[in-house]
């Protein structure tokens, strides 16, 4: 039986599989799967492979933002598309097209023009074989949040432009973007050199092999394609290799991580400034001379913006129950803080470079010549050179292997802004535990009454909360050991390891997220105690706002129980994640957009 053969019939046995399966699985929704709740279907964002912005990200993946190509976009694919097929014509060797992938690329798959009737049907059984195939790879559950996969086929979808997709290829995505067919996709079984489980799964729901998600219901693939009035692709070229040997996974949750992080670091910013006024502390570490004295950028720029909150405070008049020196949680915030935006800067920064470019291992360069670079002279590099024909539409340039999936700078940015804010998250345990002692308050906190101890230990944090929260953003710190495991006799030799590493950064900016609840709970108890210490004192215009805003979710009341449907905590933090900072300080712009 020839190749060819063998793998029409692996497709056919493949598609009866997957039927049955369908059979089997109804359209029951699945257990625990979080739909998004689409409420920007009238915004589009255009992709153009080279501007697209982590807010943007978030508005298609979280909000069901609608996408389109743009006509440049669209025709740098259709271009590179050409070039990846005149360069089979012309025998260019192309690892994963007319070669085989890895260690067998010197095997040579077919020859000449790859829509010869000699070669387009074999090349399309191979395609769709492989992407039937991918029902069936990848380990773990499922991926329970929509607004994951919608993620990755964004970011994919817009690094793709750059690659020799088929049109029709880079058009279903689009179109599973904006019809919220969202295929089911598992979560393990990536070992960061390309999410390639990931995007198979992906490749199955395109041609309806396996279950996707058909506006947040779980059914058989072809028949969410049917209700969204899809056919399914027929892949041709390298559409398997295209698609899957991305870290799109890896990007799409590294933007939506960036971007919560983003809040979280506001929010520590303001309830620095909370506590500050609750500790009745000295700002002089904040002033600008002491800033002067040690010149780093964001380590300034935090303590400035953190002055600017309190402006207008009773901090800045002399108080002679004014203690010093404040604890070093409290003078040394401002310190972590900037530290941690300078880490999130560069994360930001590598990550709008890795959504906006190439990380395939192969390169696709529309135009590129031989006299552009000393190296593509040589004999070696000669031999990827396209010199341009009929499939091309006369367009010349390179097709070369390279090494862009593996996924450097950006997976040792995430782990770096991982251990920066445990740092952050440190000071902020340690600042809250401070208000237990008078050596630093003064006063005592209000008393609890027996017979109705909610009435004061409700406003406050737990300290066994605080601790087990910050124990737990510690844990996720431990470095994660460079793999070098031989896969693929020995050609994928590296691994990047960055599902494990974006894992550990997105429980520590959740756990984050509830540690500055408990903070916010602590601070805000205290301003209580201060306004009643000194019903004339001030706060700075931010942390009155909150405490305003805050005391109508939590009230104060020292003469009556307080009366909640939920943990106080659960309130504070769904406070915090439901009111970004620039509803009390600034109207600016969101820096992840």
């Amino acid at each position: 039986m020839k190749h060819h053969e063998r793998l029409a019939l692996l497709g056919a046995a493949i598609a009866l599989s997957i039927a049955a399966t369908a059979l089997v699985g109804g359209t029951a929704r699945a257990d625990g799967f979080r739909a998004i709740t689409p409420t920007m279907t009238d915004r589009t964002v255009v992709l153009d492979g080279r501007h697209l912005t982590i807010g943007e990200v978030v508005d298609v993946a979280r909000d069901g933002a609608r996408v389109a190509l743009s006509p440049q976009a669209r025709q740098r694919s259709a271009d590179a598309y050409g070039l990846l097929l005149e360069a089979a014509r012309e025998g260019v060797p192309v690892d994963g097209f007319d070669r085989g992938a890895g260690a067998e690329r010197r095997i040579r798959w077919f020859a000449g023009d790859p829509t010869a009737p000699g070669n387009q049907p074999h090349i399309a059984a191979r395609e769709l074989a492989l992407f039937q195939r991918g029902a069936f790879v990848g380990a773990g559950p499922p991926i329970a949040d929509e607004s994951i996969v919608r993620a990755m086929l964004v970011v994919r979808a817009n690094t793709m432009t750059a690659e020799a997709a088929s049109p029709a290829l880079i058009q279903q995505l689009i179109d599973l973007l904006n019809d919220r067919v969202t295929p089911v996709v598992r979560s393990r079984g990536t070992v960061g050199e390309g999410d390639r489980s990931q995007f198979m799964n992906v490749a199955a729901t395109m041609v309806g092999a396996g279950d996707a998600y058909y506006r947040g219901e779980r059914m058989p693939a072809a028949e969410a394609l049917r209700r969204a009035g899809l056919h399914p692709l027929a892949p041709f070229g390298a559409d398997d290799r295209v698609l899957a040997g991305s870290n799109a996974y890896f990007t799409g949750l590294a933007a939506l991580m960036a971007y919560d992080a983003r809040d979280a670091l506001s929010w520590a910013d303001l309830t620095d400034a909370i506590d500050l006024d609750g500790m009745n502390a000295d700002v002089a570490p904040l002033a600008l001379p002491a800033q002067q004295s040690r010149p780093f950028q964001w380590l300034n720029w935090d303590a400035a913006r953190v002055l600017d909150m309190l402006r207008g405070s009773y901090l800045f008049a002399l108080d002679g129950q004014r203690t010093a020196p404040d604890p070093d949680s409290l003078r040394a915030s401002n310190v972590r803080q900037g530290a941690a935006w300078q880490a999130w800067t560069q994360l930001r920064d590598d990550l709008l470079v890795a959504m906006n470019s190439s990380d395939l291992g192969m390169t696709v360069r529309v135009g590129a010549s031989p006299g552009d670079s000393w190296e593509l002279e040589t004999p070696q590099l000669r031999q990827y050179y396209v010199v341009g024909g009929p499939l091309s539409h006369g367009e010349h340039g390179y097709v070369l292997p390279s090494a862009n999936a593996d996924p450097y700078p950006l997976a040792n940015d995430v782990e770096a802004f991982t251990i920066a804010l445990a740092n952050l998250d440190e000071a902020v345990a340690q600042r809250i535990l401070r208000f237990t002692s008078t050596r630093f308050t003064v006063i005592p906190p209000m008393p609890d009454v027996p017979g109705r101890a909610d009435s004061y230990g409700l406003a406050r944090a737990s300290d066994d909360d605080v601790a087990d929260l910050v124990q737990d953003v510690i844990a996720q710190i431990g470095p994660v050991p460079p793999a070098g495991d031989a896969l693929g006799k020995g050609v994928h030799d590296l691994q990047g390891q960055t599902r494990i590493k974006i894992e550990r950064a997105r429980r520590a900016v959740d756990d984050s997220f509830e540690l500055l609840a408990e903070d916010l709970l602590t601070g805000t108890y205290w301003l209580d105690l201060r306004k009643l210490q000194n019903a004339h004192r001030a706060f700075g215009p931010a942390p009155t706002a909150v405490w305003n805003a805050f005391r109508r979710a939590v009230p104060f009341k020292p003469d009556a129980a307080i009366t909640l449907s939920r943990p106080v905590a659960t309130v504070a933090m769904q406070f915090i994640r439901s009111h970004p900072i620039e509803r009390f300080y600034g109207a600016a712009a969101r820096k992840a957009r």
